[in-house]
């Protein structure tokens, strides 16, 4: 479902307009650059790691194009709409209804169920509770969690915590899907796992994945790899 805030950012990507992009970006932290002019753009349905050694400014990038912090200098656009002058009440709630997020951790709500995280984008959004849960389900099941819907993140492996996770970054179908170090927490059969889980059903869904990682077999795994050094893209 989309806002009446955001419903305005039409018309949709198509092939010639990215899903994402970003035009010249500067992030300083006092006279560090984080970002130092970086061009970038993300087709929809398009799998992209970032890569680079720490400090690279990863991260960094990731928090710029989804909108967590404001850039020092460039454009952000989505779907072809700036969206980098946007206060944070607007910048929230792109956040919640355009974009969905995987972290390392999962960072799921450890009091309520894996059908309750999972359809916590919705519930934020106004949808009814029946209607969220049941389209929390229906994204369980796809991601092999059937049977698991009311058992809450301590009764979950590692592997399925994130799989709630992808589910409830899923669930509201989002332009982008973000996802820092998803795999850091998990051994590296199921981490790979999970990111095949993921990998296929943002492609169903026609959501564009930017992921930023260090694990280069994982980097190497996905169509489209960018490497950033002193917080420009050398690769």
């Amino acid at each position: 479902m989309r806002s009446q805030t955001t419903g305005s950012m039409s018309p949709p990507a198509t092939a010639t307009v990215p899903a994402l992009s970003g035009r010249g970006l500067v992030k300083r932290y006092g006279t560090q650059y984080a970002l130092a002019g970086v061009d970038i753009d993300i087709a929809r349905g398009e799998a992209l790691a970032i890569v680079g050694p720490s400090g690279s400014g990863k991260t960094s990038l990731l928090h710029v194009l989804a909108g967590i912090l404001p850039s020092d200098g460039g454009e952000v656009s989505l779907a072809g709409q700036r969206i980098d002058h946007l206060g944070e009440t607007k910048r929230a709630e792109l956040r919640r209804t355009e974009f969905g997020f995987v972290f390392q951790t999962g960072m799921l709500v450890a009091e309520l169920s894996a059908e309750e995280n999972a359809a916590l984008p919705l519930l934020l959004g106004g949808q009814s509770r029946g209607t969220a849960l049941t389209s929390a389900r229906e994204w369980l099941a796809r991601l092999g969690l059937a049977g698991k819907e009311t058992n809450r993140p301590g009764e979950l492996s590692g592997g399925q915590a994130q799989r709630v996770a992808i589910a409830r970054a899923l669930v509201h179908r989002p332009r982008v899907i973000f996802a820092d170090e998803p795999t850091g927490a998990l051994d590296t059969r199921t981490g790979r796992d999970t990111m095949d889980a993921l990998l296929t059903a943002a492609s169903d869904n026609e959501a564009a994945v930017v992921i930023v990682t260090h694990d280069a077999e994982l980097a190497h795994s996905v169509p489209r790899m960018v490497t950033l050094r002193d917080g420009r893209v050398v690769s």
